[in-house]
């Protein structure tokens, strides 16, 4: 009976420290994340689009993240993140659908370890 006792105190004292641990953990990964999507958008904004490209679209399988000169990182904490983006052209509520679109969609996602963790979209004027 003691040492039923004993082990759900001992559980009830490490609990908050287990489970602040994770939360921290999330907290990182979706700190990261955010900044991988906006790296990855910054790059797309700056390429020149050609209109033959549109709609488009780019993936960084798991563990295939590369940095701004394309080289994968290779630090643990991107071994289960992947990116995707992709863009198209999109009119606004008072454009007619017959002018030539102004506007391009970016979206890109990070996911980590298949699940979406961070998601960014800009609208870039053409």
């Amino acid at each position: 009976m003691a040492t039923v006792v004993l082990s759900i105190a001992s559980a009830g004292v490490l609990l908050p420290f287990t489970s602040g641990q994770a939360v921290r953990a999330e907290g990182i990964r979706a700190t990261l994340a955010a900044k991988l999507a906006g790296d990855l958008i910054e790059q797309i904004i700056r390429t020149p689009f050609d209109p033959d490209m549109i709609p488009g679209s780019y993936a960084e399988a798991q563990g295939d993240v590369k940095d701004a000169d394309d080289v994968v990182f290779t630090d643990s904490k991107y071994a289960k993140l992947s990116r995707t983006a992709e863009w198209d052209y999109v009119w606004m509520p008072q454009e007619s659908r017959k002018a030539s679109p102004r506007f391009i969609l970016v979206t890109v996602r990070v996911h980590y370890s298949g699940k979406e963790i961070a998601a960014v979209r800009r609208l870039v004027s053409q």
